[in-house]
């Protein structure tokens, strides 16, 4: 059950806080973190849950001139995935061509993230596996709706959102896109996802790299 207001000591905490609420599971899903922050709390949650663990890198596409206005989105994978918002581009009057270029720019950079992070290990496919999509927290839920929207397209069979914090609207539009949501504390006014950690130091890609080296491809996280 969502609660209006409920803090976490640290990600690891909140990890564990939504195995306990997710419980035993019999799909075999695999949990997939998105970077940084929602590493450390991906990490409890598949070690709870005796899941393997991944990464989904996500890359915003700006528009002309106004790279913080997302018209679209990158993520990575077995086969990388575009998430266009053809409204907002019409809108814009980004063209085709211009989306193209952005996209294999932002996807040679999800590369070298994934390189950073993994070194060679290839992504996990996705084809026809139910999948938990973990962040430390959601804000606006541009990078979790694009996301989503690319482990659908990469054919997952079964698609759970779980996240410690969001704001109560944002998790209700997004439940029209997932199967299941675990949301263990939806605000009606959320001021910010670090108000519900006592600790919200920033995870450095050290951290992100630790965490999935103690898992080896396709093995459960170690303790």
């Amino acid at each position: 059950m969502m609660q209006s207001a409920l803090r976490f000591y640290d990600r690891a905490d909140a990890g564990r806080r939504l195995a306990e609420a997710i419980g035993a599971r019999n799909d075999a899903p695999v949990v997939l973190g998105l970077p940084r922050g929602g590493v450390p709390v991906a990490f409890e949650l598949a070690r709870c849950l005796h899941a393997p663990l991944d990464i989904l890198l996500v890359r915003k596409i700006g528009a002309p001139g106004y790279p913080e206005y997302a018209i679209g989105a990158v993520v990575d994978g077995k086969n990388p995935q575009r998430v266009m918002n053809e409204d907002v581009l019409a809108y814009c009057g980004a063209s085709l061509d211009y989306f193209e270029k952005e996209a294999a720019r932002q996807l040679e950079e999800i590369e070298r993230r994934r390189k950073v992070y993994l070194g060679d290990r290839p992504p996990t496919d996705l084809a026809n596996r139910s999948v938990i999509l973990v962040d430390d927290g959601i804000a606006t839920g541009a990078s979790v709706k694009a996301g989503l929207k690319a482990l659908r397209q990469a054919g997952a069979a079964h698609i759970t959102l779980a996240v410690p914090v969001a704001p109560r609207m944002v998790i209700e539009e997004l439940r029209a896109q997932v199967d299941e949501v675990f949301c263990l504390s939806a605000p009606e006014d959320l001021q910010a996802v670090s108000l519900h950690y006592d600790d919200f130091n920033q995870t450095s890609d050290g951290e992100v790299t630790e965490l999935l080296a103690r898992t080896a491809y396709g093995d459960l996280p170690k303790d």
